[in-house]
């Protein structure tokens, strides 16, 4: 591959990866336009603090899109990326698998999330921040 083109998809799957943090902070969680993400911390965090729990991980969430379009230590970003997802997914897996939107499929799912974020932080060229100028 062209080191043009690595760096075209390395962008490409920047904006790509941020969009889905971004997305299931914001509108999943601080917005609850998706209900079931709370009802998931209410069950393995408890209902008393679920909704501030749910609206905290939400705006982390937003943080790390944040972080990934930022383009700072791109190869640590990745690395908590797949830390969290994996922690986060095995932890459902365990304890509230009848709750996710795919049963105990979502780990497949989370699985090959994890190969597109260690793809994009380590085996492509970075390409430059989307915040700098060409």
């Amino acid at each position: 591959m062209k080191p043009t083109t690595a760096r075209t998809l390395n962008k490409a799957l920047t904006i790509c990866i941020a969009l889905v943090w971004l997305g299931n902070g914001l509108l999943c969680k601080v917005l609850n336009l998706v209900p079931r993400h709370q009802e998931i911390v209410s069950t393995i965090l408890g209902a008393d603090y679920a909704w501030l729990f749910t609206k905290a991980i939400g705006v982390s969430e937003i943080l790390v899109a944040i972080w990934i379009v930022s383009g700072i230590k791109p190869r640590w970003c990745a690395a908590f990326q797949i830390l969290i997802v994996a922690s986060m997914n095995t932890l459902e897996f365990i304890l509230v698998p009848h709750l996710l939107l795919w049963g105990k499929l979502n780990s497949v799912f989370a699985l090959l999330f994890i190969v597109v974020v260690y793809i994009n932080g380590f085996i492509l060229p970075p390409a430059k921040p989307i915040n700098a100028k060409a």
